[in-house]
């Protein structure tokens, strides 16, 4: 237990440094395939992944459909075509696991994670998993676990399980050239 505290220190440390490969590009390309057991193939969509430290992340789907979603301040905003919704996340629970599992992580920003998930850190730091168990009996009720991997200070996956069994598996990078 020991060593896995030790290793979640240092690579927060690093994430909220080193800004996982985002300081260099302000875009990670990023595709989400999503299995549901309501439907027969799964979900492909493609786009961007932007982040700017400390509390601003930006999904861009590029494909098959544009759409925009914007945590900023709190505040979750979604852009399809001409509409445009926002909502405070703390009012929308259901997204926390989701949205805060990717900011948190980006920012290195352990009191977050752990304000929601149990953090479990397990590899090295060349080669790293975050398993994040939601906290909270509302969470689990939405989200059974969050998995996230990567390199050094670079986000690879991120996989969530819903308590319902559908999932959901983001890819990031590599960047996307300006």
């Amino acid at each position: 237990m020991r060593r896995a505290l030790v290793g979640w220190a240092v690579l927060a440390g690093a994430l909220a440094v080193g800004g996982p490969s985002f300081a260099e590009s302000p875009a990670e390309s990023a595709d989400e395939t999503a299995a549901l057991a309501i439907l027969d193939q799964p979900l492909h969509s493609s786009g961007e992944l932007l982040y700017d430290a400390p509390d601003r992340l930006e999904k861009r789907t590029l494909a098959p459909r544009r759409e925009d979603l914007v945590l900023e301040h709190g505040m979750l905003s979604v852009e399809r075509g001409h509409h445009r919704r926002s909502v405070a996340l703390r009012d929308f629970p259901q997204a926390v696991p989701f949205v805060e599992s990717v900011r948190a992580t980006l920012a290195g920003d352990r009191a977050a994670l752990m304000r929601y998930f149990t953090v479990q850190f397990s590899g090295t730091l060349g080669r790293w998993t975050l398993e994040l168990t939601p906290s909270d009996a509302t969470l689990k009720r939405t989200v059974e676990h969050v998995l996230i991997t990567g390199e050094t200070d670079q986000i690879r996956t991120v996989q969530i399980r819903q308590s319902d069994g559908d999932t959901s598996t983001l890819t990031i990078g590599p960047a996307v050239a300006p």
